[in-house]
C-alpha cells in the first residue's frame, strides 16, 4: 500500500519566449507530471472545432488539470497567465482537487536577448502563428499581486534557470513521507 500524499499543481506564468515552455516541460518530467500546454489546447479547438478561442481554451485546461489532480497526478500547467483572475481560477482548480500549488512566472528581464529568442523560435504545435515581438510587446500582462516563485531566465542557460527553479521549489514543498 502506498502512503497518499497530495499532488503538486505547477502553474506557470509569463510571456512567449521567456522560456516558459522549456522550464515548465523539465519540471514535467523532473516530477513525473501530467503537462498541459494551453497553446496546445487552444490550437486543437482552433483545428477540430474551427472557433475564434478566447477563454475557452484556459477553461478546458482547468477540465483536464482537474482529472489528473483528482487522479493524484503531479500537474504543470504552461500558459501565458497575464491576469490575476485567471491565476486564481488555476489556483482554485488546485484548491477543490486536494492539491498543493506553486505559482512560476518566467521572464526575461533582457529585452534584446528575449526579442533574439522570439525571432528564433519555430512553433512546436501545428498550425500554431507565434506572436512576433510587436505582438508580445502589446499584450496586456498584469503584475503579480501574490505570491510566486520568479525566474528570469536572462543571460543564463536554461540548465541554470533550471536549476534555481528547483532550488526554489525545493525550498517551498511541504516535506513528504
Amino acid at each position: 500500500m502506498q502512503i497518499q500524499t497530495k499532488p503538486t499543481f505547477f502553474i506557470f506564468s509569463g510571456l512567449p519566449g521567456s522560456g516558459k515552455s522549456t522550464l515548465a516541460k523539465r519540471l514535467a518530467r523532473e516530477f513525473n507530471a501530467a503537462y498541459l500546454r494551453a497553446d496546445t489546447v487552444e490550437q486543437g479547438l482552433r483545428d477540430l472545432c474551427g472557433i475564434t478561442v478566447t477563454g475557452e481554451g484556459y477553461r478546458l485546461s482547468y477540465r483536464i488539470a482537474a482529472d489528473n489532480l483528482a487522479l493524484g497526478n503531479n500537474v504543470v500547467a504552461d500558459s501565458f497567465n497575464p491576469f490575476d483572475f485567471v491565476r486564481r481560477e488555476w489556483e482554485q482548480v488546485a484548491l477543490d482537487n486536494g492539491a498543493e500549488y506553486i505559482n512560476i512566472e518566467v521572464l526575461c528581464s533582457d529585452q534584446a536577448e528575449h526579442r533574439r529568442r522570439v525571432s528564433g523560435r519555430q512553433s512546436e504545435i501545428p498550425g500554431l502563428e507565434l506572436p512576433d515581438w510587436d505582438e508580445i510587446l502589446r499584450r496586456e500582462y498584469h503584475p503579480w499581486t501574490s505570491g510566486r516563485i520568479a525566474v528570469d531566465t536572462a543571460g543564463e542557460t536554461a540548465e541554470q534557470s533550471f536549476g534555481k527553479l528547483l532550488a526554489e521549489i525545493s525550498a517551498r514543498m511541504i516535506p513528504r513521507r
